[in-house]
């Protein structure tokens, strides 16, 4: 580019923000700038800091945008296909390092980080998911598999399917995990129901439901601190 040509404001903005990642991390940008770095690397010319503020209006925070369904991505102006697949790829790396940090390791010693990734995989879904975590006798997490999805309320369980699938996973006992949408982890009466047949019938066959834990955004429920197993 002739030097006597201006070069577009945004391209000094994002060697700035590249500069400041670079020096300190991404812990004292806010969730926008993060957001608009990413983007800078599937948009190459255009300003994308509006792009990037309303990705976060639309969908709260950069934890909300990474995991928003590729079609409610690409309803967004200037959101092509090459930033929708950058934004997901993230999202299943971040999946990938959280899972590396619980799987094949005793849950009581990680159970935080099993929280966090229970939340990072569930907890912005728009639909329910139901999800069940199988544990050997040393209560080591040996598979981790979602095994329904319903719709924005309701996710159908079948009992022997649990008990059929522990079986062939060789499972000592399970965690049984499922979010709801709306954000209020408040278990209902069906949850109840369900996760009391769940648990009956794996017991005439040695497997243990440990807990059931319900995740929203920012919140879980664990049936078994509050006494409902």
């Amino acid at each position: 580019m002739p030097e006597d040509v201006e070069k577009p404001h945004h391209l000094g903005h994002r060697q700035r923000l590249r500069d400041r990642f670079m020096a300190g991390g991404a812990e004292p940008m806010p969730d926008y700038e993060l957001l608009e770095l990413l983007l800078t690397h599937a948009i190459p010319r255009r300003d994308v800091k509006p792009i990037a503020k309303d990705l976060i209006a639309r969908f709260g925070n950069f934890a909300g945008v990474i995991s928003a369904d590729p079609k409610s991505l690409a309803e967004s102006k200037f959101i092509g296909d090459n930033a929708v697949v950058l934004i997901k790829l993230v999202r299943e790396a971040a999946l990938r390092l959280a899972k590396q940090d619980v799987i094949n390791r005793p849950i009581l010693s990680s159970w935080d980080r099993l929280l966090d990734y229970c939340q990072a995989a569930m907890a912005y879904g728009d639909t329910e998911q139901f999800r069940l975590l199988f544990l050997d006798r040393k209560n080591v997490l040996i598979a981790d598999e979602v095994q329904q999805k319903g719709t924005v309320d309701h996710t159908p369980v079948y009992p022997r399917e649990v008990v059929k699938r522990a079986l062939e996973l060789g499972a000592s006992a399970i965690i049984m995990v499922h979010n709801h949408p709306s954000g209020d982890t408040t278990p209902s009466r069906a949850d109840i129901e369900m996760t009391r047949m769940v648990r009956d019938a794996l017991k005439p066959v040695g497997i243990a439901l440990h807990d059931h834990l319900i995740v929203g955004r920012g919140r879980h429920t664990s049936f078994k601190s509050e006494g409902l197993l």
